[in-house]
């Protein structure tokens, strides 16, 4: 036992540690560091393998190590999206006007058909990129895949180059946390087994549970101890959203879909808010071991080749659609050119929540390890992006000194 927790415990350092080396390399090269973990993370598993062999994989993931592993991994997302879901009420708190409301709609619509183009192009290939998904859902997939913003990512990168508080930085935030909410909804669906009718009544379920936490969770006796404890409300929250996600399993229901729920159904203010961060934190501390794994586990053991045209084809679609699309929408919105391309720039950053879609939809089998890693690399590249081009736009047409903060 206190070899295998050894053990355990050496494999969890381990993938730590390179998910802080990947950060490191990372923020020294200019990029966000979860660009970083994300990579390091991915790739550090099969070059493990490659490196030292099926014996030195037995030695640090053997005896179910690697399981142990796995369940931190699912624990630490789960955690880690309540926080995300509590972050999409930034587009529930935007004013709804005219920038906004174009620009989610380019930013929205123009991938949503650049998915569409890439879910039709991958059904003329064979099953090693295909599978065998129902058609339904593997098109809502790949939909939602090139829709999605990292809005915890974009607000990152905002705050590190001082540009938070900005109007084209609200409006991005804004925009991006609007698409998500409908994307998430759409995975909702994409994901769910059963007929149409089905996969509704989970979406209901869903929104009934939002509905239904949000307002008790308002009364004020709950928040007064809320409030008067933040620690314990902190820990009990964190151990609700595990044990909700975990029931959902049995259920038949992505964890994943419970976790941005309870994110959503946390209120947005001086209370409750802090809890949704915290619980947030915690979780962002064990993300690192979902890369790991995920590497490991698809990259390492099903791949035969790399799917060089399928990688160029997304990465096209995927910047032409957001970049293009919010370009257009914030321009029909009355946005400069600048500002409407400064909105592009910063909503073609995906980032971790496209990993989640990707791992959400790969669990269900409605993406083959091949596009995942297809998904994968575009995901990388489109969020890697992101800082360089912002800077790049600044140098040839500076921001007004009334759009920074100070």
């Amino acid at each position: 036992m206190a070899r295998w927790l050894a053990l355990g415990s050496g494999a969890l350092a381990l993938t730590l540690a390179i998910a802080k080396l990947g950060d490191v390399v990372a923020r020294a090269v200019g990029q966000p560091g979860v660009v970083g973990e994300i990579a390091f993370g991915l790739l550090a598993g099969p070059l493990l393998v490659w490196w030292g062999g099926e014996g030195l994989r037995s030695l640090l993931f053997g005896e179910g190590r690697l399981d142990v592993l796995s369940l931190l991994s699912h624990a630490g997302l789960v955690l880690y999206l309540v926080g995300v879901g509590h972050e999409l009420k930034r587009g529930a708190h935007a004013p709804r006007a005219r920038p906004l409301v174009w620009t989610t709609l380019g930013t929205l619509v123009v991938p949503a058909l650049t998915g569409l183009a890439m879910a039709l192009w991958v059904s003329t290939q064979d099953s090693y990129l295909r599978g065998t998904a129902p058609t339904t859902s593997f098109v809502l997939v790949m939909v939602v895949a090139l829709s999605v913003t990292a809005v915890p990512v974009l607000a990152r990168i905002l705050a590190e180059n001082g540009r938070l508080e900005g109007r084209v930085p609200r409006l991005a935030l804004g925009s991006a946390s609007l698409v998500d909410v409908i994307a998430w909804i759409l995975l909702v669906v994409a994901i769910s087994s059963g007929s149409l009718l089905n996969r509704l009544l989970v979406l209901a379920g869903v929104v009934a549970l939002v509905l239904v936490a949000r307002q008790g969770l308002r009364l004020e006796p709950v928040r007064r101890a809320a409030a008067a404890r933040p620690l314990v409300t902190t820990v009990l929250a964190a151990a609700a959203a595990l044990g909700v996600a975990a029931l959902a399993k049995t259920m038949g229901v992505n964890e994943v879909v419970l976790a941005i729920a309870i994110g959503l159904a946390l209120p947005a203010d001086p209370v409750w808010s802090p809890v949704a961060e915290r619980v947030s934190l915690a979780g962002r501390r064990l993300v690192p071991v979902f890369f790991f794994v995920t590497g490991l586990g698809v990259f390492a053991a099903r791949l035969t080749g790399v799917p060089w045209a399928a990688i160029a084809l997304v990465l096209v679609l995927a910047i032409v659609g957001k970049v293009g699309g919010s370009y257009l929408g914030a321009r029909l919105g009355g946005c400069s050119h600048r500002d409407a391309l400064e909105l592009g720039v910063l909503l073609n950053t995906r980032g971790l929540t496209e990993l989640v879609v990707l791992q959400a939809a790969f669990t269900a089998k409605l993406l083959t390890p091949a596009l995942y890693l297809v998904m994968v690399v575009m995901t990388l590249v489109t969020t890697a992006m992101t800082g360089p081009l912002q800077k790049l736009l600044d140098r040839r047409v500076p921001v007004p000194d009334g759009e920074r903060t100070s």
